[in-house]
C-alpha cells in the first residue's frame, strides 16, 4: 500500500463526503478510491469512516487520524515548496473566512488579485459573522476585527478600524445633534444584534476616556447592512463598525457623529495555524494580502 496516496484519498473522502465525490476530484477509478481506504484502516486495524447505503460519518479515531493526515501532506507539500523554491509553482487550494461585510468589501477583491496572480491556485472563501475553528473547519486563514485572545494562533495585523454612530442628515435635521454621548440616550436609534453591547453604546477615547450610554432602541436589526440601511431612511442613529457605513458617509447619506468620543483604533488581523506557516500558498497568501490590505486608506 502507498501509504501517503492513501492518506491524501482519506482526506479526500473525507473532505467530499462521499466515495464517489472523492473520486471524481482525484481523476480515479472509484474502485480504487475504496480500495485504498479499505487497506488504509486495514493497516491501522480501525475503522475510520462509518459507510451506509445513505450517509458517511468519521469516527472518533477518523476525526483524530484525519488532522495527523493534514498535517503531514500540508508537512510535505511545504517541503517540495521550498525545495522548488519558485513561486510560480504555487498550485492547491487555500481556505479563508472573514465577517460578511468586511469579506464583501475589503478581502474579496484581495482574493481574486491573489487567483489572478496564481493561476494554479484555487480558493474557498467562507463569510460569516462568527469565529470560526480553524482546525474543525479546514481553514488555512482567518480575517478576525477586535482584540485577539491567546489562542496560539500566528498573527499579522493588517489594519484597523473604528465604531462610528451615524445618522441621515434629515433625521439630525429634524431631531438634533447631539453634543455628548449621553445626549444620544434620549434620540431614537438603530441598535445592531451583533454589535457588542447591544443598546449599550460604550465610546472610548484617548482624550474623553469611557462613556457608557444605554440607548433607547426604535428599531432593533441583525446585520449591520441593515443598521446601516435603517440610518439611512431616517429611523435613528445608528453604530457600527466604520468600513460597514463608509460608504454612505462618503455619498453624503449619512453624517457621523460624536467622533471625538469614539476614536479608538480597533486591530485587524490574519490569524493562521503555526503548522500551516510552511504551506507555501498560505504563506504567500498572507504577505500578499497583508500588503494588499494595508495599503487601503480606510483600514488605516
Amino acid at each position: 500500500m502507498d501509504r501517503l496516496r492513501a492518506m491524501t484519498v482519506f482526506v479526500e473522502v473525507a473532505d467530499a463526503g462521499s466515495l464517489s465525490a472523492a473520486a471524481r476530484r482525484l481523476g480515479e477509478p472509484l474502485t480504487n478510491v475504496s480500495r485504498l481506504l479499505s487497506q488504509l484502516e486495514a493497516h491501522l486495524n480501525c475503522t475510520l469512516i462509518d459507510r451506509t447505503t445513505r450517509r458517511m460519518a468519521l469516527t472518533d479515531a477518523g476525526r483524530d487520524y484525519l488532522v495527523t493526515c493534514r498535517q503531514v501532506l500540508e508537512a510535505l507539500e511545504g517541503a517540495e515548496g521550498r525545495i522548488a523554491g519558485q513561486s510560480s509553482t504555487l498550485s492547491g487550494e487555500i481556505a479563508i473566512t472573514a465577517p460578511v461585510s468586511f469579506g464583501r468589501l475589503h478581502l474579496l477583491p484581495v482574493v481574486t488579485a491573489f487567483l489572478a496572480a496564481y493561476p494554479r491556485i484555487t480558493a474557498r472563501l467562507l463569510l460569516m459573522d462568527r469565529v470560526v475553528d480553524l482546525i474543525e473547519e479546514d481553514i488555512d486563514v482567518a480575517l478576525r476585527i477586535g482584540e485577539l485572545p491567546d489562542s496560539g494562533l500566528v498573527a499579522k495585523r493588517v489594519g484597523t478600524v473604528h465604531f462610528v454612530a451615524c445618522a441621515s442628515p434629515e433625521f439630525l435635521r429634524r431631531s438634533r445633534v447631539p453634543a455628548m454621548p449621553s445626549e444620544a440616550a434620549t434620540l431614537d436609534c438603530v441598535t445592531f444584534a451583533g454589535m457588542p453591547g447591544g443598546m449599550r453604546w460604550v465610546f472610548k477615547s484617548k482624550r474623553h476616556g469611557r462613556k457608557t450610554v444605554r440607548v433607547r432602541s426604535r428599531l432593533s436589526v441583525n446585520t449591520a447592512e441593515a443598521a446601516v440601511e435603517a440610518a439611512v431612511a431616517g429611523v435613528g442613529l445608528a453604530r457600527v463598525l466604520s468600513y460597514q457605513a463608509r460608504a454612505e458617509i462618503d455619498a453624503g447619506h449619512l453624517t457621523p457623529i460624536l467622533e471625538r468620543f469614539d476614536d479608538t483604533p480597533i486591530p485587524i488581523h490574519l490569524v493562521y495555524r503555526s503548522a500551516r506557516s510552511d504551506t507555501p500558498r498560505v504563506r504567500e497568501f498572507v504577505r500578499f494580502a497583508s500588503e494588499k490590505l494595508r495599503a487601503q486608506p480606510t483600514l488605516r
